[in-house]
């Protein structure tokens, strides 16, 4: 009897065909929808967390300089407070940390041949690939002998090594740094845009002694990364980097730190939250024109119970029950849902795949949500086809009949 239903119900809509489209219409774009706005929501959550973690795992990164609700706050000669040995403290004393990279950074331009580039030069130390996750693709990162010798070396960034050097193999070739001559003993993997837009790649990594000493002038450290040993230590670790820099730099409990410790696993957790957030506005945004399609289900099926009352009254002469009738109407109700749930999970598909590929910007098709897409259309027409299918099985045969 159920095969036979869905038989009838198929014929039904090859009978009626621009009628079954249009009623299908709304369960198409609902369901393409809500497929393509997830897919679009998952695809910026997963470029996100893969900016964010490709600064480093576990990262705590600090910074000089006091917070307040408003924003960063800098006294006077606050952007002097760190010093290289409060990062040896930090990885002398703080029990869960891994790694520890203090790091000077500024702005120089490049020179090789004939060839210019501006771009940011980093002073550090080697712990530095480990803690900020870089891979050195050519040559070697230097050594902790070269930065206690002020040594001029230099690792370049894909980007960096490519406006400069072009096809030509960059590792032992020399390159000047604001006039000064360096050697090139490496050059770094490709790691992309940052979270902020940023391009990570266009970067230059020399010794920090060499950049503090023979290139800026300095002794105070801009920034210091630290590695936790794990997610779990993490938190740990900063309350305690927190309690070691203010017993270092002698500040009174009354006093504001003079450094910021900026958590990146927090920060990453509250980006998952944000984007999650959005993911599922975008969803629910899209699943309005589910309901709408379910409406122009109910719609149609009431016109098709009026359109079909002789033939039903016939039926029921025949000796087609209640349960008979109303299983009828329910599963051609659910035959609309299926079948245009399965056309909107193609059209979901193509849309997420061609918003990829037209307008750049990063799709991940989820599963999960082609299932429930897919499963909200099915139950939308089992709902909506309710009222259409009781009110045919609920009709008076001898009525029926009489209908013209």
């Amino acid at each position: 009897m159920l095969l036979e239903s869905i038989i009838i119900a198929l014929e039904g809509l090859k009978a009626n065909k621009l009628r079954s489209i249009l009623t299908m219409l709304g369960i198409i774009i609902g369901v393409g929808a809500v497929i393509a706005m997830v897919s679009i929501g998952m695809g910026v959550q997963n470029k996100i967390q893969n900016s964010i973690a490709s600064l480093g795992s576990n990262l705590l990164i600090i910074t000089p300089g006091a917070t307040s609700p408003s924003g960063v706050r800098l006294a006077a000669g606050s952007n002097t407070t760190l010093t290289n040995k409060d990062a040896q403290a930090i990885g002398r004393q703080i029990e869960g940390v891994s790694a520890v990279a203090p790091s000077v950074s500024k702005q120089y331009q490049l020179v090789y041949g004939n060839k210019n580039w501006m771009t940011t030069v980093q002073g550090t130390t080697p712990e530095f690939v480990s803690v900020r996750n870089f891979n050195v693709e050519l040559g070697r990162f230097f050594s902790n002998q070269e930065v206690d010798t002020r040594m001029r070396v230099a690792v370049l960034g894909k980007t960096t090594a490519d406006n400069l050097f072009g096809t030509i193999y960059p590792v032992g070739q020399t390159v000047r740094i604001n006039s000064a001559p360096f050697v090139v003993v490496g050059v770094f993997e490709g790691k992309g845009q940052s979270a902020g837009g940023m391009d990570q790649d266009d970067v230059v990594v020399i010794p920090l002694t060499t950049a503090q000493e023979r290139m800026m002038g300095i002794s105070y450290i801009q920034t210091i990364s630290v590695q936790a040993a794990s997610p779990e230590s993490i938190n740990q670790a900063q309350e305690d980097i927190t309690s070691l820099l203010r017993s270092r730099h002698k500040l009174a409990k009354d006093m504001p730190d003079d450094f910021t410790v900026r958590n990146l696993a927090a920060v990453m957790a509250t980006a998952e939250e944000t984007t999650k957030t959005i993911t599922l506005l975008l969803g629910n945004i899209a699943a309005i024109s589910l309901l709408v399609g379910g409406i122009g289900i109910m719609n149609i099926m009431l016109v098709s119970v009026t359109e079909r009352t002789r033939e039903i009254g016939i039926r029921k002469a025949l000796g087609a029950t209640y349960r008979n009738i109303l299983l009828q109407f329910l599963i051609e109700a659910i035959v609309i849902g299926v079948t245009g749930g399965l056309i909107g999970i193609g059209l979901g598909i193509g849309t997420a795949y061609a918003i990829s590929a037209i307008a750049g910007w990063n799709t991940a098709i989820s599963s999960g949500s082609i299932f429930m897409a897919f499963g909200f259309s099915v139950a939308i027409g089992l709902f909506f086809g309710i009222y259409p299918a009781r009110k045919a099985a609920l009709l008076d045969p001898i009525d029926a009949l009489r209908y013209e």
